[in-house]
């Protein structure tokens, strides 16, 4: 019951009944010759065909030892990830494992559909102590009430042009968005542009809107209480929708860019910053034009119109990113799953995994094999000052209504403009969606 009344808060932002190609485990929790475990993943979009390969190789390696067929299903967007969600748990079937952006965790973790990691579980995929300690910070409420078992770490920083920002006699990035800002529009000349920004991704617009509202003193969710309807926020939407139409920082192109297709103007030599990127797009630009021209550096830390941190708020530099292996408590193979997880966060397939995707290690042994490369510095600096986003089960919800506030405002931002009277309008109707989620988790 608790499960329900959690999803039946969820149907104001999603299309209730998409089916799930995958049904479930096989009959037989022992595993043998025609035994499968189905797991869902986040579809790659920037290395597809490598991910194609690595479910077959994972596969592959895994039957050879015990006899099981593992069968990958993709989602390709976070409404696409709820939806999932939402399905299976209300029917009581679907994949055994799911793979979750750490800030989705919540919300499976409040549906009570996902198992509880005992210590007998730990122990089984080789303890606590395989992982950093940071990465099991949002792996469910407080210690001991786990979900989560850590996968793969994406701190976010920001790619820069060495060579650009050394001809217009820059020396670093700036430390404040403000800053940034000013130095984008420097370096926005000869047919390049300050920033690449993938505004229609699903996943990227809000968390720099989550970020410079932390950063100014607003964490968006406080106790029980959404504050979307905050100065802070509107101001955030201005400076990010701002870079393109007001400061004329950005290619009006990217209106309608995902994520790779920012890494791949900055990977071209079009733009100067690539923010809100992760490991992962290293091994695009070290096959680029701009290998061994570009550096990461941390985020802005000062929120627009500051010149510090607000006294109430935090240097965030990126959210707790990553993503977590759950297991499903329909599940009728949960031994063969536990063994599943443990292959997937033992050193070798980690390091193989950071090697084809650039996602960074959650296991200590791996993550310490790669402490002395100091393309990866700024990463580090990042995952230190990562600050988790609230544990609620409607954060999924407001992430959602986030994201929404841009995809309303790409009409206007084509334009070259910002709807001054429309985003208040978008930031408010966000703010009514967001908190009954919240009142409904409660």
């Amino acid at each position: 019951m608790k499960a329900r009344r959690t999803l039946a808060g969820l149907t104001g932002l999603i299309v209730v009944g998409l089916g799930l190609t995958a049904c479930g485990a096989d009959e037989g929790g022992s595993g043998g010759a025609g035994s499968s475990l189905d797991v869902l993943v986040q579809a790659n979009s920037i290395y597809p065909e490598q991910q194609r390969k690595w479910f077959s190789d994972v596969s592959a390696k895994f039957a050879a030892e015990t006899g099981v067929t593992v069968r990958f299903e993709t989602f390709a967007s976070p409404n696409d990830e709820l939806t999932k969600i939402q399905t299976s748990v209300l029917s009581g079937q679907g994949p055994d494992i799911y793979s979750l952006g750490t800030t989705f965790t919540p919300t499976a973790y409040a549906t009570g559909a996902f198992v509880e990691f005992t210590d007998d579980d730990w122990a089984k995929i080789g303890g606590r102590d395989k992982f950093l300690p940071a990465t099991l910070g949002i792996s469910g409420p407080e210690p001991g009430k786990e979900v989560g078992v850590p996968f793969a770490s994406r701190p976010f920083v920001m790619a820069y042009n060495k060579e650009l920002l050394a001809a217009a006699g820059i020396d670093k990035p700036a430390e404040s968005w403000d800053g940034l800002r000013e130095q984008a529009k420097r370096l926005s000349t000869g047919g390049r542009y300050g920033l690449a920004v993938a505004y229609a991704d699903s996943f990227d617009p809000w968390k720099f809107i989550w970020a410079m509202d932390v950063q100014a003193g607003n964490p968006l969710v406080t106790g029980g209480t959404l504050r979307l309807d905050d100065p802070t926020t509107l101001a955030a939407y201005r400076s990010y929708l701002g870079w393109l139409a007001t400061d004329k920082v950005v290619d009006p192109a990217s209106v309608g860019w995902k994520n790779a297709q920012a890494i791949a103007a900055f990977a071209a030599g079009k733009a100067a910053f690539l923010p809100m990127v992760s490991a992962t797009s290293k091994v695009t630009l070290d096959a680029s034009a701009v290998a061994g021209k570009y550096a990461y550096a941390i985020m802005p830390t000062v929120p627009p119109g500051a010149s510090a941190v607000a006294a109430s708020g935090r240097p965030a530099t990126s959210i707790l990113s990553g993503d977590n292996l759950v297991v499903a408590k329909y599940s009728k193979n949960k031994d063969n799953a536990l063994k599943l997880i443990k292959l997937l966060t033992d050193p070798e397939m980690q390091g193989t995994y950071y090697k084809t995707f650039g996602e960074l290690p959650t296991n200590t042994e791996a993550a310490g094999a790669l402490s002395g490369d100091p393309a990866l510095a700024a990463l580090v600096e990042s995952s230190s000052k990562a600050v988790g986003t609230p544990f609620s089960g409607a954060w999924s919800q407001i992430q959602l209504a986030l994201v929404n506030v841009v995809v309303q405002s790409i009409p206007t931002l084509s334009a070259g403009r910002i709807d001054e009277a429309k985003l208040r309008s978008l930031l408010a109707e966000a703010q009514k969606t967001g908190q009954a989620a919240l009142d409904k988790a409660k």
